[in-house]
């Protein structure tokens, strides 16, 4: 097969050495990609956000299978397009993908299936917004309702930090997506990630992982796109995510196939766990990043199978192997992420690192100028390792962090600390 991957992050880095070592991939071209992903496969100038040059650029490239990695093309229709042009493609219909590109449909779906998830309330004025605010009091949860590369949540712990969270929303700091906000009951418990496959019908668990959003060791600080993760997540028992499944995942499947927008692709669903009971804090229409690095460790080549199975419509006789292990990524960030940090620093050591099933640093924001590989994002490494417990593939992947010479990067030290 020839296969085509959108994206250039760390999450299409990990998909891409997945679908590499299955033999059914033939060629692999990842537009527009990185640096690290120009070691492993094609890369290709494309605008993923303009569903007809990908189409174009598809058709001229005799493409078999289209992966769409975030969650930006899914919004604006890049799946139909390819869909309607006859193309195979993993990920939801711009209407499924709403699931996440809108805070509030979400919770309208929610309604609807009657799962599990925070109390709420949809705003378009600002002054009304602030009224909830002081009638609920904090600890409270404001959320831009579009996307906003993963930033547009605020977790006030306090009445002032809330109502300055909706000025900046409604003052445009997070462009259109905070035209709207919802804004939601803080939910107590410990949190984490449940991917399921979906291919219209057939919900398929692949896996649970969780994330450190917060910038800062011991979870503090500002919260960023993500830190580093593990899977599988302990706190999410074979008890509780059937649970989940049972009262969350499938109920909101049925209520996308009864408005006539079944969901096709993977489902990442955020859960908020306290006392055996899980509540939805948000989906995501696409792997999570950095938490498809640690998925994609310990998938390895039936990744391409499954999300192929799914795009196909077979889950139903599809099955997942796992291999009783765990995996840990740690992301490396440019000095000053999440707020201002200088673009451009030479990364050094690279090429000294293991390149295994059990080793892999995947780049999200690299590049290479001069035949050195440069910092060219806010998260710039994800430095990823299984092991056979949580502890073995924290030390190989943080033995891996120490070889990288890189004086202008930083990367927390605790990450997986809670299941430690």
């Amino acid at each position: 097969m020839n296969i085509l991957i959108l994206g250039g992050g760390g999450r299409e880095h990990a998909l891409a050495w997945a679908v590499l070592q299955n033999p059914k991939c033939d060629k692999l071209i990842v537009a527009p990609g990185n640096a690290g992903i120009a070691a492993i496969a094609d890369c290709a100038d494309l605008d993923i956000l303009n569903g007809a040059a990908v189409v174009n650029f598809c058709e001229e490239n005799a493409i078999d299978f289209v992966i769409v990695g975030p969650e930006a093309p899914l919004a604006a229709g890049v799946a139909d397009r390819l869909r309607d042009a006859g193309f195979l493609v993993f990920g939801p219909s711009e209407e499924a993908a709403k699931l996440e590109a809108s805070k509030s449909f979400t919770k309208e779906i929610c309604d609807a299936a009657k799962a599990p998830t925070a109390g709420y309330g949809h705003f378009t004025d600002a002054e009304a917004a602030k009224a909830y605010i002081r009638e609920q009091g904090a600890p409270i949860v404001v959320k831009a309702d579009g996307l906003a590369a993963g930033k547009g949540v605020i977790v006030a712990m306090d009445e002032d930090t809330a109502l300055a969270a909706i000025d900046d929303m409604f003052g445009g700091e997070f462009g259109s997506a905070g035209a709207e906000v919802v804004i939601e009951e803080f939910m107590e418990g410990e949190e984490a990630s449940y991917f399921i496959l979906v291919d219209g019908e057939t919900c398929l668990p692949i896996g649970t992982a969780q994330d450190h959003k917060r910038v800062g060791e011991g979870d503090t600080g500002l919260n960023t796109g993500g830190m580093g993760a593990y899977s599988p997540a302990p706190v999410l028992s074979d008890e509780i995510a059937e649970k989940a499944m049972e009262e969350i995942i499938k109920p909101t499947m049925k209520a996308m196939v009864d408005r006539g927008t079944p969901y096709q692709g993977v489902l990442y669903a955020g859960l908020m766990i306290k006392d055996g009971q899980p509540r939805l804090v948000e989906y995501n229409v696409r792997f999570g990043d950095p938490e498809c690095q640690v998925l994609m460790l310990r998938l390895g080549a039936q990744a391409l199978d499954l999300m192929q199975a799914c795009a196909e419509g077979r889950l139903a006789d599809a099955q997942v192997n796992w291999a009783d292990d765990h995996a840990m990524t740690v992301v490396m960030a440019a000095k000053g992420y999440p707020g201002d940090y200088v673009k451009g620093s030479v990364i050094k050591g690279l090429d000294t690192l293991p390149e295994t099933s059990s080793e892999m640093c995947f780049h999200a924001g690299t590049g290479e100028k001069d035949g050195q590989i440069i910092a060219t994002g806010g998260r710039v490494l994800n430095v990823t390792a299984r092991g056979a417990t949580l502890k073995e593939a924290a030390d190989r992947a943080y033995a891996m962090v120490d070889r990288i010479d890189w004086p202008e990067g930083f990367c927390r030290r605790d990450i997986g600390w809670r299941a430690l």
